[in-house]
């Protein structure tokens, strides 16, 4: 099943039942008017959404044609947003080149922090921030839960998972280092994040959807070129339902709550042979690339984001159709005052 929220009828928009192939939607405000609604109510409402699916993809209803430039995210607000960082080979390079050394606990107990939820920005929403923060996409694989107790075992947090996403994280790099430093995590280097316009059942992935894991790789252009294509499910060293656990360690998950992949990556050797045009699957951040570019060259030559950069996140199936529509973010500069 496919859901979206369009960006009309008050602040959490209005939920809509997607069509499979992406071209039709209905509104279905006597089942939930918005998605947090459905979440609170799953158990009640995810039949009947379902009914609702199987009639577009039928053409038993026709529903009205589905804008992608329409939607919100899927959750406009929630109230959590957890982001781990499940590839370690991405912690592993960043940290590389902060000088930072990787602590052993990493490769057995997941990285973690906690975003702003109380509001995200559109699919085709712009980013806004100053150049000289370091503006970084990073593009990743998350899920949304319903109620997890606290103390939730990994197979359990993993039935508790009720819709997969896509997000561009953004990242503003010139500010983290300074952040990290006072020893009390994220907070201004992290602004708001932009999810796929659609989320889906895990079901709707089929035999991609794995051990709590997405079997596909993510896509990333940047200015109409592709820069990455990493799979998701390779080098994954933490799954879906041990970064939900990982949350309720301490305190039980509200429905609607959503938990991060972080940025997909995958081990590939070196600069020379880990790019699009090299022959490698690339990248989903611009950390990593000018991490190789500074290990093996002495300085990074990419730049982070500037002004009219756009990034585009995407994920395709075996047939090459878009399974959670598109995020396209443009870089606005902000202003110095």
């Amino acid at each position: 099943m496919k859901l979206a929220t369009l960006q009309q009828g008050g602040r959490d928009g209005t939920l809509v039942v997607v069509s499979r192939d992406l071209a039709r939607c209905r509104a279905v405000p006597a089942i939930a008017p918005t998605l947090l609604a459905a979440m609170d109510g799953w158990e009640r409402a995810e039949p009947q959404l379902r009914q609702v699916y199987d009639a577009l993809n039928s053409g038993a209803d026709q529903g009205e044609a589905f804008d992608e430039a329409a939607c919100h995210s899927p959750l406009p607000r929630t109230w959590q947003w957890a982001d781990g960082s499940a590839y370690i080979n991405h912690v592993e390079l960043v940290r590389r080149a902060r000088g930072a050394e990787v602590p052993a606990s990493f490769y057995t107990d997941p990285l973690m922090y906690q975003g702003g939820s109380d509001g995200f920005i559109p699919p085709r929403g712009t980013v806004v921030a100053r150049e000289e923060w370091g503006i970084d996409f990073e593009a990743e694989v998350t899920v949304v839960t319903g109620d997890v107790p606290m103390g939730a075992s990994a197979e359990q947090a993993a039935r508790a998972i009720r819709l997969v996403m896509l997000v561009n994280d953004v990242s503003l790099r010139s500010l983290i280092p300074g952040e990290l430093a006072k020893g009390f995590g994220f907070l201004q280097s992290k602004p708001a994040s932009a999810f796929s316009p659609v989320a889906v059942t895990p079901d709707e992935l089929g035999a991609a959807w794995q051990g709590a894991k997405v079997h596909l790789p993510l896509q990333v252009h940047l200015n109409g070129e592709l820069f990455g294509k990493p799979n998701a499910g390779v080098d994954m060293t933490f799954d879906f339902g041990q970064l939900v656990a990982h949350v309720a360690k301490t305190r039980a998950l509200c429905a609607g709550s959503i938990v991060g992949s972080g940025t997909v990556s995958n081990k590939q050797g070196n600069l020379w042979g880990s790019s699009i045009a090299n022959g490698g699957v690339g990248y989903c951040c611009l950390a990593e690339v000018r991490t190789y570019e500074t290990i093996e060259q002495g300085k990074p030559a990419t730049p982070f984001m500037q002004h009219g950069d756009v990034v585009r996140i995407d994920m395709r199936d075996g047939a090459g159709r878009s399974i959670f529509g598109t995020i396209e973010n443009r870089v606005d500069t902000a202003s110095a005052a």
